[in-house]
């Protein structure tokens, strides 16, 4: 199975993962006799009908940060860019607007803004070049191109899922609309590859705690993981808001009521839930430590990179590997400060000279979202901003 391998491939998350890992290889083994699960997401049909009505209700994605990423992108006429989050192409689309003669590289792991990204390729002669997969398959898309490691100009990370995923109820992402328990960024491409009902109804206890605290940082994960089982007992879950349900009765209601997001507003109790399920469907944190890798190969020197994360766990990934952290040797802690002890003295005694041999930062704090911004995009409240140049 792909997680696995990528498991493997990666030491980054196995220790963490031992109750997780064990879990799998019992699903696996019942993969072919288990009748429980979401529906296998969109058909082709389907997803041709949503595509049509995000295009023609209202835009699909609002981009992040938009003005400073231009600006610490800084690109010139006639460079070659790499959009690693295509999405709905709005950055992509200003980059086009504002830059005479650039070529951007579209990427994208999700089939349905790669479509989006294919018929803005026919508006833009030669401009936009789709690609369709995930990080950890960027190298062999680009020597499939002949793009050779060093000659790219600037590259665009954007973590997490789009607001496109999310307005899809049929994704299975949302709280807010109910849909099949889904969340696979890729659609269905890899038809091995687990969804979140899959997750839910299928691992024990142990293993659902687990996943909560890791990707989630859910202080509630034990009750939750209970809640869960109890309930798969009686009904499959299969709904998002089915598990929802599911999760906001686990807890008291003073939990539930207390929870804010960043704009001081209510937040659903299963928020976190929901992010660590999606995270762990789609392998985000292995899946974002190899599209760093991958666009420090490309990026020539003097190249851009501008790197936005949505929650704690993709920053601190970035800000530890644009400084020069061995990420590869993290199996023992999940990227949580809580855990860092004298392991973070030691680094920094080892980086006196003066940090990363490989990057730059072009500004030294984290940049967030202005007050208008968010009024304008509130889902863009969470969203930081790195960016580096690469020696």
């Amino acid at each position: 199975m792909i997680f696995h391998m990528s498991l493997r491939s990666n030491p980054m998350l196995r220790k963490t993962n031992l109750a997780v890992w064990r879990a799998w290889q019992s699903w696996k083994l019942g993969l072919h006799t288990s009748t429980v699960g979401a529906s296998p997401g969109p058909g082709p049909w389907e997803r041709s009908e949503a595509l049509s009505s995000v295009s023609t209700e209202k835009p699909p994605h609002t981009p992040v940060m938009l003005k400073e990423v231009l600006q610490y992108l800084n690109i010139q006429p006639g460079q070659v860019v790499l959009d690693m989050t295509f999405g709905g192409g709005g950055h992509t689309k200003a980059i086009l607007n504002m830059v005479p003669e650039v070529t951007v590289l579209a990427l994208d792991r999700d089939p349905t803004a790669i479509s989006l990204a294919e018929r803005l390729a026919k508006d833009h002669s030669g401009r936009v070049k789709p690609l369709l997969g995930r990080f950890s398959e960027l190298e062999t898309l680009l020597s499939n191109m002949n793009v050779q490691p060093g000659s790219i100009d600037a590259v665009l990370l954007d973590a997490g899922c789009s607001s496109m995923q999310m307005d899809q109820a049929e994704r299975g992402f949302s709280l807010s609309k109910d849909g099949p328990l889904d969340m696979r960024m890729d659609g269905e491409r890899y038809l091995d590859m687990p969804c979140a009902a899959d997750v839910v109804n299928t691992l024990d206890q142990q293993a659902l705690a687990s996943i909560l605290t890791a990707y989630g940082e859910e202080r509630h994960a034990r009750k939750i993981a209970s809640a869960i089982v109890e309930a798969r007992r009686v009904n499959p879950i299969t709904r998002t808001q089915q598990l929802a349900s599911v999760v906001a009765g686990s807890l008291p209601a003073a939990v539930a009521y207390a929870r804010k997001d960043r704009l001081h507003r209510p937040a659903h109790v299963a928020t976190k839930t929901f992010q660590a399920l999606r995270i762990f469907v789609n392998d985000e944190l292995n899946e974002l430590h190899a599209g760093l890798c991958a666009a420090q190969a490309v990026l020539r020197s003097g190249g851009h990179l501008c790197a936005i994360t949505f929650h704690s766990l993709e920053d601190r990934l970035v800000k530890r590997f644009l400084r020069g952290d061995d990420l590869s040797n993290l199996d023992h802690y999940h990227f949580s400060p809580r855990n860092q002890g004298n392991r973070k003295k030691k680094l920094m005694d080892e980086r006196r000279d003066g940090g990363s041999v490989h990057w730059l930062p072009l500004r030294r704090k984290v940049i967030t979202p202005e007050k208008d911004d968010v009024k304008e995009n509130p889902r863009g409240r969470s969203s930081k901003l790195r960016a580096a140049l690469k020696l």
